[in-house]
């Protein structure tokens, strides 16, 4: 099969021939139809996050068809369409998983990661940890789901009832957020790179009612803010713009250093919280929502041999929506 593989951190991603992945007991093998191109994987491939396996096939929006099954697997049938989100495993038996955290697992593996991921013709995944696809998406459509929906949804649930909604950095994440928002009717303010007048106009087509750079002040204190951007100074201007009793929540796997900021900023029972990873419970629940708002995702589509180029204009921010790489 061709897949696109990363040999060290800070290379480009070469397109390799790689045999055919076998399923092994628990697993699927499926081919791939789509896999959304992440910032997550943006930090595997720029060396943020350097934990994981190399070489590593990113990609973990991962939208695929059963082909085979290995050993013990009862769910999901031969041709059936299946996600494969970020979570690929965990051990089951920590205080976190016995506790319903299992996204805080430290023995947890991740898909394009630790375990060779989407970017690529087929894959093979643990079965408990994929979801079945609403047959209301095509393929393609249904990719960024699988992550910039599902740590969206996470990190909006964090927010709780804030009617006062800040989002800082209006990306794949972020568009799919302000549709969940604007559905239970809540006030959207969003922030952007300064002058990214495109992002702006697509955060107003989705229901923002205020659009700014990213260090302005909006016209009204926040209930609450979700930072998408991995840009530590956010979190001190998201404090700034929030109101006493407000949340900030760090959505983001990897942010660049937090500058100093004054305590007065914090005081009045303001909250940061950051948002690691998803459960599965998360991604039954944001399955079963995303039709009935319902979420439409803008994405541009792009050859499996165009990921570095999907990856640079991500990093670029020249992506409106997910960039979404097809086989």
């Amino acid at each position: 099969m061709k897949a696109m593989q990363l040999a060290a951190p800070r290379s480009a991603l070469k397109l390799v021939d790689l045999p055919v992945p076998r399923p092994g007991p628990g697993q699927l093998l499926m081919r791939v139809r789509a896999c959304g191109v992440c910032r997550t994987d943006l930090h595997v491939v720029d060396g943020e996050l350097a934990r994981g396996k190399l070489p590593i096939v990113p990609g973990h929006e991962i939208i695929g068809t059963v082909e085979e099954k290995g050993a013990g697997v009862e769910r999901f049938a031969i041709g059936e369409r299946v996600g494969v989100p970020w979570l690929g495993s965990t051990c089951g038996r920590c205080r976190y998983c016995a506790g319903g955290r299992e996204n805080l697992c430290d023995a947890a593996r991740f898909t394009g990661y630790h375990l060779d991921g989407g970017y690529a013709e087929y894959t093979v995944a643990d079965h408990g940890y994929c979801f079945g696809i609403p047959k209301e998406y095509d393929d393609a459509a249904a990719a960024p789901l699988l992550c910039a929906g599902l740590i969206g949804y996470r990190s909006l649930v964090m927010a709780g009832d804030a009617k006062r909604l800040g989002i800082y950095g209006f990306g794949a994440a972020a568009h799919i957020v302000a549709q969940i928002a604007r559905h239970q009717g809540r006030r959207l303010f969003a922030f952007s790179r300064p002058g990214d007048t495109e992002a702006q106009r697509f955060a107003r087509e989705l229901g923002a009612e205020w659009t700014g750079d990213s260090n302005a002040r909006p016209p009204e204190e926040l209930d609450a803010a979700i930072i998408f951007a991995p840009v530590g100074p956010l979190v001190v201007a998201a404090l700034r713009a929030t109101a006493k009793g407000g949340t900030v929540v760090c959505a983001g796997i990897h942010m660049s250093e937090i500058p100093a900021f004054p305590y007065e900023i914090l005081w009045g029972e303001r909250v940061v919280r950051s948002v690691a990873n998803l459960t599965r419970r998360d991604g039954e629940e944001f399955l079963a929502l995303a039709p009935k708002v319902p979420v439409k995702t803008s994405v541009e589509i792009l050859r499996l041999d165009q990921a570095n180029e999907a990856l640079s204009r991500l990093r670029e921010g020249r992506i409106t929506g997910a960039a979404v790489l097809v086989p």
